[in-house]
């Protein structure tokens, strides 16, 4: 049984993350961002039997002394640890150089100096920008499209630095857009189906036309784990995708359908990125993850949808439909 830690794990893909590699066995230790209130985020939501598994550690992945602290004794890291949303990063763009670069250094520099075993950062599709060819292999290029997506960049090339400076074992995992249960209402399906399951008949979303390869997070967490299983990863970086785009618009429409087919879109111009911010199409490839690691998808987009729009209705009191969620 591996002694791993994720870092994040309090956040959405995290806490899916944490939960997964309970059920299979791992000893996990949870970094979770230290507050005050003594908030553990998502996993706060567990059931107690799978909390009580858990080691739970907070810190501030900002601060070098708290992540080696948080390292020793662990075999592997899973450093999820970041600011993600896009619109925040337009006015706050220090924050994500602070937590996603600095933050990632950290956790490099006390992995090489404890010897770690292997370390999973994690990256984003948003390091590609709008897609020059489809679908996206991991040999396309970078493009820095918003100031959260160049910190991401910024944080991958020290992941492959210290790969080939130092030998550090790293595997760069690069979800495409994920969603699901415990997902906050800055990203667009939870958007979506909460301002839907508040009565609203006018949806308000920005524009209609990107597309996205929409993973369903518990495929998510199953690629992050596979990534760390496989012998053939360290050194590479790897997309998870279902290799399926669909629009914005679309994605909406078909929501709408499930929930409140009397309802339409209403555009609201704050909502709206920047023009050449934008990123207007995201397909990933997978046949990199495929090759090196037995992952495969499991959910259906229809079965992921259902899920998230049931657990949504469970948990209302987690949304605020009446603004407009950076």
């Amino acid at each position: 049984m591996k002694k791993v830690l994720v870092t994040g794990a309090d956040g959405f893909i995290g806490s899916h993350l944490t939960e997964s590699l309970v059920e299979k066995g791992y000893d996990v230790k949870a970094f979770v961002y230290y507050n005050s209130f003594n908030n553990w985020g998502w996993l706060d939501t567990l059931p107690k039997e799978k909390l009580d598994q858990i080691e739970i550690f907070a810190g501030d992945v900002r601060d070098p002394n708290g992540v080696r602290t948080a390292m020793k004794g662990v075999d592997q890291v899973f450093h999820l640890a970041a600011l993600i949303a896009i619109p925040f990063s337009y006015h706050s763009p220090d924050s994500y150089v602070d937590t996603n670069i600095k933050g990632t250094l950290n956790v490099l520099q006390a992995a090489r100096d404890l010897g770690t075993e292997k370390i999973m950062v994690t990256s984003t599709s948003e390091v590609y920008g709008t897609a020059q060819y489809v679908p996206i292999d991991e040999k396309h290029p970078f493009q820095g499209q918003s100031p959260y997506s160049a910190t991401k960049i910024g944080a991958d090339r020290l992941a492959e630095s210290f790969y080939r400076s130092f030998n550090l074992p790293v595997a760069i995992v690069r979800p495409f857009n994920t969603y699901g249960p415990r997902q906050s209402a800055r990203a667009v399906i939870p958007t979506i189906i909460s301002q839907l399951l508040a009565g609203k008949e006018e949806i308000k979303l920005g524009s209609l036309t990107p597309t996205r390869d929409f993973n369903y997070v518990k495929d998510t967490a199953a690629g992050f784990i596979a990534i760390a299983e496989s012998d053939k990863t360290i050194g590479q970086e790897i997309n998870i995708a279902t290799q399926q785009e669909i629009s914005i618009g679309d994605l909406a429409q078909e929501i709408i359908s499930q929930v409140n087919p009397n309802a339409h879109i209403v555009c609201d111009e704050q909502r709206l990125r920047p023009e050449k911010s934008e990123v207007n199409r995201l397909l990933g490839c997978n046949a990199k993850i495929k090759e090196l690691t037995d992952w495969k998808q499991q959910y259906t987009f229809e079965q992921g949808i259902a899920e998230t729009i049931a657990w949504i209705r469970q948990h209302m009191d987690a949304y605020k439909t009446d603004i407009y969620n950076v």
